[in-house]
Parts: C-alpha cells; sequence; structure tokens
C-alpha cells in the first residue's frame, strides 16, 4: 500500500510518489543565521507540469546561493517565486541534485521514468521571446537559477524541474558526487568557453581566483582539459597542494599582498601608487608561478569589490576579465585607460545553457573532472553546512548533502 510519506533515506517503488514529502523550508519569518532558517517541513509534493519531470532526490549540492536565501538578502526569494506563479510564503532551496526520475508531464521526450539524473539549475519560459527566437536562454528574463530564484529546489525528498535540467548521470559516481559539482561547474564552463574569441586556447595562461574553491576547482580542471596554463589564488599556503594536484601550474597566496579594496583616485597620487606597487608584485608572482613571464589571456573573477582593480591590471591586451558573482562586494571601480588603451574585456557570465552544461556533464561522465567533493552532511545538517559556508570555515572544494540516499558511497539504489 503506498504512504502518505516516507521517512528520509526510505526510498519509495520506481514511480510511486507519495502525497507529502519532507523538505528543508526556509520562511521569510526565520529569515537569518542559516542554521535557524533551515527548518524541516512536511510539504506537499508539488506535481510536474507540461514540459517537467519530478526527481526522487539522492544527494543536493551545497552552494553559496542559499545563504543568501537563508539571510534574505540581497532580495527576498519567496516575493521571486510569487512573480512566478510559485508559492510565496516559503522556499525550498537547492540548486544541484543527483537522483531519480519518478515521474513527467505532457511534452516530456527527453527523459523517462525510472532514470538516473544529475538536475542542473537554469529554468526559462518557453514561450519567452528571447529564446521563441533561437537565442541564449541565459539571455533571457524568464531565466532564473533553480532552487534559489525558484521554488521547489533539491533540498526536498523530490525536486521539480523543467526536464531539459536533467542530465545523465555519471555512472562512476557516488550519488553524492554526482550531485556536488554542476553549478559550479557548467557556470565555470561557460566563464571560460562561452565567450568568443576569448576562451580557453592551447598554452593560454589563466588567472583563477579562489582555486580551492568550488567555482575555482572546476576553472583549474576545466582549463587543464582545454589545454591552458591555470594560476590559482589561494587564502593560505595549505590549499596550494590541493590546486597543483588538480592541474595548476602555479599558486599565488593572496594574504601575501594587501592592496585589495576599491581602486584609490587617480588624483590621490600616493595612494594609487602604493596601490600600483601592489598590483605590480602580484604580477611578479603570478610570473613565478607561470614560470615565463605573460600576462593572463583569460583573469576567471568571482571576488568582485576586493579584486577586479587587479585583475583588469593583469589581463592581458585583448585579454578578459570574466566575472560571475561578488563575494567581497559589488562596486567595482576600474582604471578605465587600461581597458581602452590595452583593449581589454570585461564580461559578465550567468550560469549556463543547455548546450554548456551538457559539455561540462560530458566532462564528467567522461571521468576528466573530480567532483572535489570535501564533505557529505545528513539531511539535517543542511543549515549547518550553510552556516560553515557563510562563516568560511567550509573545506575546500564542493559539498553535497544525503537526501534519500540511505548512505555515503552509493552508486546506484540499494539492494
Amino acid at each position: 500500500m503506498a504512504k502518505d510519506i516516507y521517512e528520509i533515506g526510505e526510498i519509495p517503488p520506481v514511480g510511486e510518489v507519495p502525497p507529502r514529502m519532507y523538505a528543508q523550508v526556509i520562511r521569510p519569518e526565520r529569515f537569518g543565521e542559516p542554521r535557524d532558517a533551515f527548518q524541516v517541513e512536511q510539504i506537499e509534493t508539488p506535481p510536474p507540469g507540461s514540459g517537467e519531470a519530478l526527481v526522487l532526490v539522492m544527494a543536493a549540492g551545497i552552494n553559496y546561493n542559499n545563504v543568501w536565501a537563508a539571510k534574505g538578502i540581497p532580495i527576498d526569494v519567496t516575493q521571486v517565486h510569487g512573480r512566478f506563479g510559485e508559492p510565496p510564503d516559503f522556499h525550498i532551496g537547492g540548486s544541484d541534485a543527483s537522483g531519480i526520475v519518478y515521474a513527467i508531464g505532457q511534452g516530456v521526450s527527453n527523459v523517462a521514468g525510472a532514470d538516473r539524473a544529475s538536475v542542473r539549475c537554469g529554468p526559462w519560459a518557453r514561450d519567452d521571446p528571447v529564446v521563441a527566437a533561437g537565442g541564449d536562454p541565459g539571455f533571457a528574463g524568464s531565466f532564473r537559477i533553480y532552487g534559489y530564484e525558484s521554488n521547489w529546489g533539491s533540498f526536498a525528498q523530490f525536486t521539480k524541474v523543467q526536464a531539459h535540467q536533467c542530465l545523465p548521470k555519471a555512472p562512476h559516481l557516488t550519488w553524492e558526487q554526482a550531485a556536488a559539482p554542476t553549478l559550479v561547474g557548467a557556470t565555470a564552463y561557460r566563464m571560460l568557453n562561452g565567450w568568443l574569441p576569448n576562451v580557453v586556447r592551447d598554452g593560454d595562461p589563466v588567472l583563477i581566483w579562489g582555486g580551492a574553491g568550488g567555482l575555482g576547482s572546476m576553472a583549474i580542471q576545466i582549463v587543464r582539459e582545454l589545454g591552458g596554463k591555470p594560476v590559482a589564488v589561494v587564502s593560505s599556503d595549505d590549499k596550494a597542494e590541493f590546486c597543483l594536484k588538480l592541474g595548476a601550474v602555479g599558486v599565488i597566496n593572496r594574504t601575501n599582498f594587501d592592496h585589495w579594496g576599491m581602486l584609490p583616485h587617480w588624483t590621490d597620487t600616493d595612494a594609487f601608487a602604493t596601490w600600483f606597487e601592489g598590483a605590480k608584485a602580484f604580477g611578479k608572482s603570478f610570473s613565478e608561478g607561470l614560470g615565463e613571464k605573460r600576462s593572463p589571456r583569460i583573469v576567471f573573477e568571482h571576488p568582485g569589490e576586493s579584486t577586479i582593480p587587479t585583475s583588469i591590471f593583469m589581463c592581458d591586451s585583448g585579454g578578459m576579465v570574466v566575472i560571475c558573482a561578488g563575494t567581497t562586494g559589488y562596486n567595482a571601480v576600474v582604471d578605465l585607460r587600461y581597458l581602452w588603451v590595452r583593449q581589454k574585456r570585461f564580461q559578465g557570465s550567468h550560469f549556463a545553457n543547455d548546450e554548456q552544461s551538457l559539455a561540462f556533464n560530458q566532462m564528467v561522465v567522461d571521468g576528466k573532472i573530480d567532483p572535489c567533493l570535501s564533505r557529505t552532511f545528513a539531511f539535517d545538517e543542511i543549515g549547518l553546512s550553510h552556516q560553515l559556508m557563510s562563516e568560511n570555515q567550509h573545506p575546500e572544494g564542493n559539498m553535497a548533502a544525503l537526501v534519500s540516499a540511505p548512505k555515503e558511497g552509493l552508486t546506484e539504489l540499494p539492494s
């Protein structure tokens, strides 16, 4: 007899969808520290609509976006849900998942029941004018980050997604490994291989900020596979070996420098000169790490406010600084002379389209990308995992949480 709800770690028969499920839920009245904002609740299981799939979540990836969701900054994500016709009084986060397709809606042909999937983010409206015209869905006004700007994310027993978000799970990976790298990996792939003519070519030097983090660890490996020469920036010497093992040719410890922050005004000659000397010293360290005196053709950015002045200074003539976040702040002051005289490009990038996500996933399936899973949490520790991330106390690489998988180390359903 079908159950009304299954306990965490208890797996329903394939295709059986209970009317209720357990989820880690954020509500506006709980906005604050992640350890308190996330609470386990029983929620009605959402049915898949046209073009959608319902996936039993075996494991979920942990990303920084739900630190923001928990705190209610810089936006209240539940208000975003309401604008798109989703429940506006709660948020189920989680932007990465591995699991099994349990139900599909009308018009779905790319997946079927019982398919093993890695779920990526990036839903969009099929009738969006940009999409209808054949444009990149990433430029569409309806494009959102699943499990952050959309509800029904992966921190629940079932997640509702657009069917195109389902990618083949790498058979050799455990559920928790398969859940960990897709958001950061596909984001890095678009940044490094999506902005012609500034894509990674054989022998290209590439500067990668936060090399030991989720984004950076994926970027190092992608650059390596594309034939480039990644030089990683880290915050401590003990993270250097991690980056070198992934394929970095050199590592820079940013704590050896103190010129970070917004660029001094060019009329403040003393302060500008001090910053300039710091930026030059950082450039010298890059050349030492690279093993030759060259500037990076691509700078892989996400810290933002504290590092953009140095990144634009460092970038080679005709090269590109590409950015996907602003973890140190959003007010990036630049010296425009470096942009126009040296004809450099400052490019924003946001997640990835279907083709780029599939290309990254194929690298994972082919065993070319290590998910860099550093720690796996239990379902009831999802708030803790985000608290550690908020306090910068999380380990290098990526993190995941078990949801329906009863234990770590499984690549398939338990026998």
